[in-house]
């Protein structure tokens, strides 16, 4: 009420040119019945005014002045009694409700008032705090809120008796695990995604999620092995621009978005490819990987015995999430730049093409290394499978929650086991890696390539993969052939036959003309009719290619099969 006085003080200034000045502060305390004249107050002195009856001022400077102001005095009495008396009603009235309504809010479960909520669990404690894990919630987690619950905090039931002993009506809260395509992690912008990747940028182009379903295209999709790379002129210029190597590029998510993007913005392409490498796995693992100029990547100190396994990597899982975390981030910063104009492909190299590297350390020696290890070290190999197969499946997992639409998986050195082995060691992997991403992602595409073991693919089948892809060697017909005859007896995981992905001879685009490779498609379209084909190489494309050739077979696919498809 000190702001108030000052207005009403003036009201009963009798001065025009020289308004009333009264600043309030308890330096000065009178009282509306000390006061005797009508003159108005000009002082810059501060004093202050309430109810209480104090009448002996004579002691004060300012006496013989406030003496003449009755009236200012009482107005100015009226309005600070008036004032406390309403404050003094309003405080009664709040804290009366509020105090009824601590009451309410202390209602316990018996149905009584004051009562106490928690009737028993850990009362040894100054407060219960429990924390839930969403990310470790499988389904849902049914959380107790009558107090009452054996198991508490989970909810036993036991909230259904208390309601009818009292007539309440508690329930238990219930928590749902985050959606598998749910973005938990930071996008490009640095915010969180709060719904969806894929709601947010809904596809455009989804044929090749439509052939790997087994339905029914309008034209052949198209993408290819390490479409993005060397072979074009801007990813050479990007690359000297940023003053990195390849495996530096693949540190930060922006360039590796930039690079994924470059073959998208050149090509008709039906399916973007994150722009990464098979070893990254091997990297997080502990185990160092280089690439010397011209000799393609390395492992420079690759495993030379069990021991020297588990002392170096040992079988306890990683955190891959944290491990691969730029890998992830990159994904999804890849979903942003695309806006859904094709789909995105996550992959990673298979258990048994990992295990070749941290054995071998190279792809052009000591290519016997891994062979002897499984039969010289059935034990550790075994292990050494298994954590990788572990480490793969959370991999690929983290891809699709990142955002990817589809996952590849690259058995690259199938070359390099025996066909025996390869069913022993290398398939039981690829079985168990589709198996439990179709179990976590049904929805989920799953592609394989098994190189130099395309005779795998009956197997690959059965196991849920919904394309296999042939390399350069692999009859196109017996394929197809195999796969029908496979599916016609046993059916599929999948429900229905497995696609065929492949298989230009990736040659024709550095050596050959516009002519032959567009031949070259019509045959490949005519061996393996024009459904349930993804279009792609034999082999990746090694740096050399033309990019007119690439551009030539990209867009004679379309052509030549939508022609085949409309007659």
């Amino acid at each position: 009420f000190w702001a108030a006085a000052s207005p009403i003080s003036s009201l009963y200034s009798t001065s025009a040119t020289s308004p009333t000045s009264v600043q309030l502060a308890p330096a000065l305390h009178i009282t509306a019945r000390s006061v005797a004249a009508q003159t108005p107050i000009h002082t810059t002195q501060p004093f202050y005014v309430s109810n209480k009856d104090t009448e002996n001022i004579a002691e004060r400077p300012m006496q013989q002045h406030l003496n003449t102001f009755p009236v200012l005095s009482l107005a100015l009495g009226v309005l600070v009694t008036t004032a406390l008396v309403m404050t003094q009603r309003l405080w009664k009235k709040s804290t009366k409700e509020m105090g009824e309504s601590c009451q309410l809010a202390m209602i316990s479960t018996s149905g009584e008032k004051g009562g106490i909520i928690n009737p028993g669990i850990k009362k040894s404690e100054a407060k219960v705090v429990d924390t839930l894990d969403s990310g470790a919630i499988k389904g849902k987690a049914v959380m107790c809120r009558c107090w009452r619950s054996a198991t508490f905090p989970n909810c036993d039931g036991a909230h259904v008796k208390h309601n009818q002993e009292t007539g309440d009506n508690v329930g238990p809260l219930i928590v749902s695990a985050p959606k598998v395509e749910t973005v938990a992690m930071m996008s490009a912008s640095g915010e969180k995604a709060g719904m969806s990747i894929h709601e947010m940028y809904p596809l455009q182009n989804d044929l090749m999620l439509r052939v790997a379903r087994g339905e029914t295209v309008e034209r052949t999709p198209v993408w290819l092995f390490r479409q993005a790379g060397r072979h074009l002129p801007e990813y050479n210029a990007y690359k000297e621009s940023q003053g990195k190597n390849f495996l530096e590029l693949l540190n930060d998510p922006n360039d590796v978005a930039e690079v994924t993007m470059q073959p998208i913005r050149r090509y008709n392409l039906d399916a973007a490819i994150l722009f990464s490498d098979i070893l990254v796995v091997v990297e997080a693992l502990g185990i160092e990987v280089q690439m010397p100029g011209g000799k393609g990547i390395t492992v420079p100190s690759p495993l030379v015995s069990p021991e020297d396994f588990y002392n170096r990597v040992g079988t306890k899982r990683i955190d891959v999430a944290k491990k691969l975390a730029h890998v992830i981030t990159a994904v999804t910063t890849i979903k942003h730049a695309l806006k859904g104009k094709v789909p995105l492909i996550g992959f990673s190299a298979a258990p048994w093409t990992l295990m070749y590297y941290m054995i071998g350390g190279s792809s052009k020696k000591n290519t016997d290394a891994g062979e002897r290890w499984l039969k010289e070290h059935p034990a550790a190999s075994q292990d050494l499978l298994d954590l990788l197969t572990d480490t793969v499946i959370e991999y690929l997992s983290l891809q699709v929650e990142a955002g990817a639409d589809m996952i590849q998986v690259f058995d690259a050195m199938c070359d390099f086991i025996s066909e025996e082995n390869f069913y022993k060691s290398a398939m039981p992997c690829m079985a168990r890696i589709a198996t439990e991403l179709r179990k976590r992602h049904p929805t989920v595409p799953l592609l394989a390539f098994t190189r130099g073991a395309t005779y795998s693919s009956v197997a690959l089948q059965q196991a849920g993969y919904d394309i296999i892809t042939m390399d350069t060697k692999t009859d196109r017909k017996a394929t197809r052939a195999a796969l029908q005859a496979d599916f016609e007896a046993n059916g599929s995981p999948t429900g229905h036959i497995t696609g065929v992905q492949g298989n230009l001879d990736v040659a024709l685009l550095t050596t050959g003309t516009e002519q032959q490779v567009r031949d070259a498609t019509a045959q490949l379209l005519q061996d393996l009719g024009p459904q349930g084909l993804i279009a792609n190489l034999g082999e990746g494309l090694m740096g050399k290619e033309d990019p007119k050739l690439v551009a030539t077979f990209v867009d004679a696919v379309h052509e030549l099969s939508e022609k085949m498809i409309t007659k």
